[in-house]
Protein backbone atom coordinates (compact mmCIF):
# COMPACT_ATOMS: atom_id res chain seq x y z
CA UNK A 1 0.00 0.00 0.00
CA UNK A 2 2.88 2.37 0.76
CA UNK A 3 4.12 1.93 -2.81
CA UNK A 4 0.73 2.92 -4.24
CA UNK A 5 0.47 5.97 -1.98
CA UNK A 6 3.97 7.08 -2.98
CA UNK A 7 3.03 6.86 -6.66
CA UNK A 8 -0.27 8.76 -6.53
CA UNK A 9 -0.07 11.29 -3.67
CA UNK A 10 1.31 14.07 -5.85
CA UNK A 11 -1.39 13.58 -8.50
CA UNK A 12 -4.10 13.63 -5.84
CA UNK A 13 -2.74 16.85 -4.35
CA UNK A 14 -2.50 18.50 -7.77
CA UNK A 15 -6.05 17.38 -8.54
CA UNK A 16 -7.30 18.77 -5.23
CA UNK A 17 -5.54 22.06 -5.96
CA UNK A 18 -7.04 22.37 -9.44
CA UNK A 19 -10.45 21.33 -8.12
CA UNK A 20 -10.22 23.95 -5.34
CA UNK A 21 -9.24 26.61 -7.88
CA UNK A 22 -12.17 25.71 -10.11
CA UNK A 23 -14.52 25.63 -7.13
CA UNK A 24 -13.33 28.93 -5.69
CA UNK A 25 -12.60 31.09 -8.71
CA UNK A 26 -14.49 29.90 -11.79
CA UNK A 27 -17.97 31.43 -12.00
CA UNK A 28 -20.83 28.93 -12.05
CA UNK A 29 -22.33 30.57 -15.12
CA UNK A 30 -19.12 30.05 -17.11
CA UNK A 31 -18.98 26.35 -16.34
CA UNK A 32 -22.69 25.86 -17.03
CA UNK A 33 -22.44 27.74 -20.35
CA UNK A 34 -19.70 25.50 -21.75
CA UNK A 35 -20.25 22.20 -19.96
CA UNK A 36 -23.79 22.29 -18.54
CA UNK A 37 -26.94 20.46 -19.60
CA UNK A 38 -27.90 23.29 -21.97
CA UNK A 39 -24.40 23.60 -23.44
CA UNK A 40 -23.90 23.32 -27.22
CA UNK A 41 -23.73 19.88 -28.80
CA UNK A 42 -19.98 20.23 -29.35
CA UNK A 43 -19.14 20.53 -25.64
CA UNK A 44 -18.39 16.81 -25.22
CA UNK A 45 -16.00 16.55 -28.20
CA UNK A 46 -14.43 19.85 -27.09
CA UNK A 47 -13.53 18.56 -23.62
CA UNK A 48 -11.99 15.47 -25.21
CA UNK A 49 -9.78 17.73 -27.36
CA UNK A 50 -8.90 19.92 -24.36
CA UNK A 51 -7.83 16.79 -22.46
CA UNK A 52 -5.30 15.70 -25.09
CA UNK A 53 -2.25 17.58 -23.72
CA UNK A 54 -3.12 16.77 -20.10
CA UNK A 55 -2.12 13.69 -18.16
CA UNK A 56 -3.26 12.38 -14.81
CA UNK A 57 -4.62 9.25 -13.22
CA UNK A 58 -8.21 8.65 -12.14
CA UNK A 59 -7.45 9.45 -8.50
CA UNK A 60 -5.98 12.82 -9.45
CA UNK A 61 -8.98 13.62 -11.64
CA UNK A 62 -11.64 12.84 -9.02
CA UNK A 63 -11.45 16.22 -7.20
CA UNK A 64 -11.47 18.06 -10.53
CA UNK A 65 -14.51 16.07 -11.66
CA UNK A 66 -16.31 16.90 -8.42
CA UNK A 67 -15.55 20.62 -8.76
CA UNK A 68 -16.72 20.67 -12.39
CA UNK A 69 -20.02 18.97 -11.54
CA UNK A 70 -20.59 21.27 -8.53
CA UNK A 71 -20.04 24.29 -10.79
CA UNK A 72 -22.74 23.19 -13.19
CA UNK A 73 -21.02 20.89 -15.66
CA UNK A 74 -23.18 18.05 -16.94
CA UNK A 75 -22.06 14.71 -15.54
CA UNK A 76 -21.51 13.14 -18.97
CA UNK A 77 -19.35 16.04 -20.15
CA UNK A 78 -17.29 15.97 -16.95
CA UNK A 79 -16.88 12.18 -17.20
CA UNK A 80 -15.79 12.50 -20.83
CA UNK A 81 -13.13 14.99 -19.74
CA UNK A 82 -11.89 12.68 -16.99
CA UNK A 83 -11.79 9.61 -19.23
CA UNK A 84 -10.00 11.50 -22.01
CA UNK A 85 -7.32 12.83 -19.63
CA UNK A 86 -6.65 9.30 -18.46
CA UNK A 87 -7.09 7.40 -21.73
CA UNK A 88 -6.19 9.46 -24.81
CA UNK A 89 -3.74 12.06 -23.59
CA UNK A 90 -0.58 12.89 -25.49
CA UNK A 91 1.71 11.42 -22.80
CA UNK A 92 -0.30 8.20 -22.94
CA UNK A 93 0.18 8.12 -26.70
CA UNK A 94 3.92 8.63 -26.33
CA UNK A 95 4.05 5.66 -23.97
CA UNK A 96 2.05 3.53 -26.42
CA UNK A 97 4.53 4.41 -29.18
CA UNK A 98 7.05 2.11 -27.53
CA UNK A 99 4.87 -0.95 -28.07
CA UNK A 100 2.55 -0.12 -30.97
CA UNK A 101 3.02 1.06 -34.54
CA UNK A 102 1.44 4.37 -35.61
CA UNK A 103 -1.55 2.82 -37.46
CA UNK A 104 -2.48 0.82 -34.36
CA UNK A 105 -2.08 3.89 -32.15
CA UNK A 106 -4.35 5.87 -34.47
CA UNK A 107 -6.94 3.09 -34.38
CA UNK A 108 -6.73 2.88 -30.59
CA UNK A 109 -7.08 6.66 -30.16
CA UNK A 110 -9.98 6.82 -32.60
CA UNK A 111 -11.91 3.99 -30.99
CA UNK A 112 -11.31 5.25 -27.45
CA UNK A 113 -12.10 8.90 -28.31
CA UNK A 114 -15.34 7.97 -30.09
CA UNK A 115 -16.31 5.67 -27.20
CA UNK A 116 -15.65 8.45 -24.69
CA UNK A 117 -17.73 10.93 -26.68
CA UNK A 118 -20.62 8.45 -26.97
CA UNK A 119 -20.42 7.73 -23.25
CA UNK A 120 -20.47 11.46 -22.47
CA UNK A 121 -23.56 11.98 -24.63
CA UNK A 122 -25.30 8.95 -23.10
CA UNK A 123 -24.68 10.12 -19.53
CA UNK A 124 -25.90 13.61 -20.44
CA UNK A 125 -29.02 12.12 -22.00
CA UNK A 126 -29.81 9.76 -19.11
CA UNK A 127 -28.90 12.00 -16.18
Amino acid sequence: MRDIVQKVWLYVLIGIGIGAAIHGYVPTDAMAAYMGKDAPWWSVPLVVLVALPLYSNAAGMAPILLALVEKGAALGTALAFMMAVVGVSLPETILLRRVLKPPLIAMFLGIVAVSIIITGYLFNLIL
